[in-house]
Formats: C-alpha cells, structure tokens, sequence
C-alpha cells in the first residue's frame, strides 16, 4: 500500500482522460490538485464520492484546487460515468495501472470475506509545487469535499 505521505514529492504520471487527452503532473504546476482515486466507475460509493466533489466544485475553484478523478476503467467507462453524473473534472483512464502502481493505492483488498487486489479508495493533496500535502485514505464517500477542504 501507499507509502507517500505528505512532505514527499508527487509521482509525475501521464495518462488519458475519458476523451483521450493526456494530464501530466507537471500540467498543474502552480495549482493545488486533489488527485482521488476510486475503485470502479458508477458503483454506489464512487458516484457518491464523485457527485459530492461536483457538488462543491466551486469552492474547490475558490481556494484554486483542480480535480482528477483516476480508475482503472476504460476511457469509455470513464465517459459515461463523467457523462451521467455531469462531473465538471477529468477522470483518467489508467488501464495499464502506471498512475495507480506510482502512488501506491494497488493492493490487497477484502470483501464479503473474500481478497482479492484492487485500488485502494485514497485521496492525495497537491501543492503547486507538485508536493503532497495530505494523503486521505480513510475517505468518507458522501462527504469527501470536507475532508479535503476541511
């Protein structure tokens, strides 16, 4: 699981978004970016999670926070969810894991009594710097902008 913790410098990633455009750390320098990682597009505490970030969208704009959204879903899946929930953000498509491998959030996962490997439901907080200031890893799906924006 994650090691990056706040004071470490963000992993640089390079990864589609649902209309096959590209984002790259280094294409938020100078804005803070919440980096949200979930495990599957349109599942009931993805979309809660999700839709509560939209729904405070502006507050993130007011203190000068960018969102992406990251999945290993396809671009199409990614689509359709951005599409039926209206999110204002970019989700990536990171099939290939390379985003989700660089901040740590692949691992060993339990439920209903069964492991598997999956993403890890966490939460990163980047400076304009491109440093960590916070990693969330306890997030609570209907009131994440909270935690973040606390």
């Amino acid at each position: 699981m994650t090691t990056l913790k706040a004071g470490d410098k963000a992993p640089n990633f390079s990864a589609k978004d649902q209309d096959g455009n590209v984002h790259q750390l280094e294409d938020y320098k100078g804005h803070k970016l919440v980096v949200f990682f979930y495990p599957k597009a349109s599942t009931p505490g993805c979309t809660a999670e999700a839709c509560n970030l939209r729904d405070n969208e502006k507050s993130f704009e007011e203190k000068g926070y960018k969102i992406l959204g990251v999945s290993a879903d396809s671009t199409k899946r990614q689509q359709n969810f951005k599409n039926k929930y209206d999110l204002p953000f970019p989700l990536l498509a990171d099939e290939d894991k390379s985003v989700i491998e660089a901040f740590g959030v692949w691992g060993p996962k339990k439920f209903m009594g069964k492991e598997y490997d999956g993403i890890h439901r966490t939460t990163f907080i980047i400076d304009e710097q491109g440093v960590i200031e916070e990693v969330i890893s306890k997030v609570k799906t209907k009131t994440h902008a909270d935690q973040i924006l606390g």
